[in-house]
């Protein structure tokens, strides 16, 4: 089953150039789009990574209820992404898109001045569902721009949503800065500096986006639930990126815990998540390439999760020694070194994955399901994951407990290979 007619065998680009799939090459659409992630992503992370501190300190929210609240942000965002691809699916990328940053506009600007639990958790809902209306739908259609393009002979769907990627890794680069930048005046001043990306977001895209794609037809939203379920290929998958989203969530929930420990701050937070994202920026394509060569998905996302499970497992080992100060961040950030290169092999395979794995016209829906389901999976791991921070178990327990994870997942990959490799087994 796909969604766009996926070639037999792997394309073989015509040169250096393809290979790499560099902006410039790439059509407008494609590159309106990816520049579209940098963006959202800059908003996006001006703020994520010190919302913990904030509902803990300032708001004085519990350890477990601080992961309740992450967690229903994630799923907010993650488990309805299959509205916002059923939406594309039905009306285009254009209404989805522009009515995502309408809301994450009013998100913000909420809980820059949300102090009452209630209005929190409104705020971060309203947060997480303008992305799952905008995100698959810019998502779906790079999914399907870059299958168009491999079959034309212009290289790699893998390559293309790699790229996707180091769009997006930049641009949650630079937002922790600014945001570890304002946070100097005030959290509201980070909420506010966030929405004010997102005005420019709508306004850009309110002028760029083409109201038509070609084809992309339109299709009923009826029946696509039945098809999901039945596809047990593409549950497996879903079930897999779910254990690794969850793996990844803890950036934002055991990562700044450990980093407060360590360093009585949360000062080096900042620094930790540019390093992430200065790896992928630097790394993510020339870490594709080699996989692309070497390994088939299944592998290339195994090996991905194994990584991800010796990051959870450096912090284990290091922790009953209690180090503090700069050399009680050395395991912090071999977590995070871990986990990105982790996260470098896992993501753009499980998406480039998905066309070959969804029907016909399906492909927003199908994009959108993969993350409703993670994000139901990370609803639940988040709040079991604050339960056991807190819980004062022996100290490398919770880091041994979240290596095993994704340790389970690999259980879940799906058999077979993807359409569009072949002569490398699964």
């Amino acid at each position: 089953m796909t969604s766009v007619p996926a070639s037999s065998g792997r394309s073989a680009p015509a040169s250096g150039r393809h290979r790499t799939a560099p902006l410039a090459s790439l059509s407008p659409l494609l590159r309106l789009l990816i520049l579209t992630q940098l963006a959202f992503n800059i908003g996006f992370f001006a703020v994520l990574p010190f919302l913990a501190e904030h509902l803990g300190q300032s708001v004085g929210m519990a350890g477990w209820l601080v992961g309740f609240v992450l967690g229903l942000r994630t799923f907010s965002q993650q488990g309805l992404f299959v509205v916002g691809g059923v939406l594309t699916d039905r009306y285009g990328i254009r209404p989805v898109v522009l009515a995502g940053c309408v809301l994450r506009i009013a998100g913000f600007a909420w809980l820059g001045f949300a102090e009452r639990t209630w209005a929190v958790v409104g705020a971060v809902l309203l947060i997480g569902f303008a992305a799952a209306l905008f995100s698959p739908a810019v998502e779906s259609e790079v999914a399907r721009q870059a299958v168009l393009l491999e079959e034309e002979g212009g290289g790699d769907r893998t390559r293309v949503l790699a790229l996707f990627t180091v769009a997006g890794q930049a641009g949650a680069f630079v937002g922790p800065l600014l945001g570890a930048l304002l946070l100097a005046v005030d959290f509201r001043a980070v909420c506010l500096a966030g929405a004010g990306v997102f005005v420019l977001v709508l306004a850009g895209h309110a002028w760029l986006l083409p109201q038509r794609v070609p084809g992309r037809a339109r299709v009923e939203m009826k029946g696509g639930a039945r098809l999901v379920l039945r596809n047990r290929r593409f549950l497996a998958l879903c079930c897999a990126y779910g254990a690794y989203l969850l793996a990844y969530n803890q950036l934002y929930l055991a990562l700044p815990a450990e980093v407060e420990r360590a360093a009585g701050s949360q000062a080096p937070l900042a620094w930790l998540f540019a390093l992430s994202s200065l790896l992928v920026v630097t790394a993510q394509l020339p870490v594709t390439r080699w996989a692309g060569e070497r390994l088939a998905p299944r592998r290339s996302m195994a090996a991905g999760l194994g990584l991800i499970a010796g990051g959870f497992a450096v912090v284990a080992l290091a922790r009953p020694a209690g180090w503090t100060g700069a050399g009680g961040l050395v395991p912090a950030a071999g977590f995070v070194v871990l986990l990105t290169l982790g996260q470098m092999l896992v993501a753009p395979v499980a998406r480039a994955w998905v066309p070959d794995l969804a029907e016909d016209g399906r492909l927003g829906l199908y994009t959108g399901a993969l993350s409703s389901v993670s994000g139901l999976i990370v609803l639940a791991g988040s709040s079991a994951t604050g339960l056991l921070l807190d819980a004062g178990l022996p100290v490398a327990v919770p880091w041994l407990a979240l290596a095993a994870v994704p340790l389970a997942a690999l259980a879940l990959l799906p058999r077979g290979q993807r359409a569009s490799r072949s002569g490398s087994g699964a």
